[in-house]
């Protein structure tokens, strides 16, 4: 019982913890390393693709989508688009 409170205490702690992505963060330069950093904010990843020269990965937090674009050279976000 015991481990279960615990368990239920931090899925309900995690949107707590949970960090937005901004314009000119640093996420990497690899599909997976983007992939990863998102993940480690708290968002769910659905796709992440390489498309006119940016890294692009679809990635939704609670009920909110957002386009995030990544200069593969820098690592930064260059773009964010909420859908």
């Amino acid at each position: 019982m015991r481990k279960f409170l615990i368990a239920t205490a931090m899925v309900v702690a995690l949107p707590a913890f949970a960090a937005e992505v901004t314009q000119d963060a640093q996420l990497g330069t690899t599909m997976d390393e983007v992939k990863a950093s998102l993940v480690e904010m708290g968002y769910e990843v659905r796709k992440v693709k390489m498309e006119d020269g940016e890294i692009e990965a679809y990635a939704v937090m609670g009920d909110k989508l957002s386009e995030v674009f990544v200069d593969p050279a820098t690592g930064q976000v260059t773009k964010i688009v909420a859908k």
